[in-house]
C-alpha cells in the first residue's frame, strides 16, 4: 500500500517509519538481457542459460546493479511525494548483494524511512531498504539510499 504524502511538512513527519513492502516482481530472463545490452555487460552467468545452468548458481543470475536499480519502482509503490516541484537520487550510502537473484525470482523491496533531513531549499531523505527473494533465506540486497526533494 502506497503512503501519500503532500509537501515537505508531511514527509518530515514520517521520519522513521516503516514503509511496508512492495509487490512482488519477476526478474526474467528478457530483463537481464535487457539490462545487459544497455549496460554492455554480456558476462556468460546474466545471458547465456544454458552455460550459467552448469555455473556455480545453475540458472543465469541478474546483474547486481539490475537488482539495485529495480530499487526505484519498487519504492515508488511505497512513498509518493506529492507537492513538490523536484525529486532526485542523491546516491547511496551502503549496498551489499548477500545472494544472488536466479532468473525466474520473484523479488520485492520492505523499505524504512530512516531520517528526514532539511537541505537548503527542500528535504533529504535516507531509506534503508532490503530487497527480498521470495522464498529466499537472505536478501538479494541490502543498501541505504538517498533522496532530495525540493518544494
Amino acid at each position: 500500500m502506497t503512503v501519500t504524502v503532500n509537501g515537505l511538512d508531511e514527509l518530515k513527519k514520517l521520519a522513521g517509519s516503516d514503509l511496508g513492502t512492495s509487490d512482488w516482481i519477476e526478474v526474467t530472463q528478457d530483463r537481464i538481457d535487457t539490462f545487459a545490452d544497455a549496460t554492455g555487460d554480456h558476462q556468460w552467468i546474466h545471458t547465456d542459460p544454458e552455460k550459467a545452468a552448469q555455473g556455480p548458481f545453475g540458472a543465469p543470475i541478474a546483474h547486481g546493479y539490475l537488482t539495485l536499480s529495480l530499487f526505484i519502482p519498487l519504492f515508488t509503490e511505497l512513498l509518493d511525494v506529492q507537492g513538490v516541484t523536484t525529486k532526485v537520487n542523491y546516491g547511496l550510502d551502503k549496498v551489499r548483494f548477500p545472494s544472488p537473484v536466479k532468473v525466474g525470482s520473484r523479488i520485492r523491496l520492505a523499505a524504512t524511512l530512516a531520517s528526514v533531513d532539511e537541505v537548503k531549499g527542500g528535504v533529504q531523505i535516507a531509506v534503508d531498504g532490503t530487497v527480498e527473494i521470495e522464498d529466499g533465506t537472505k536478501p538479494a540486497c541490502v543498501l541505504r539510499s538517498l533522496s532530495r526533494f525540493y518544494g
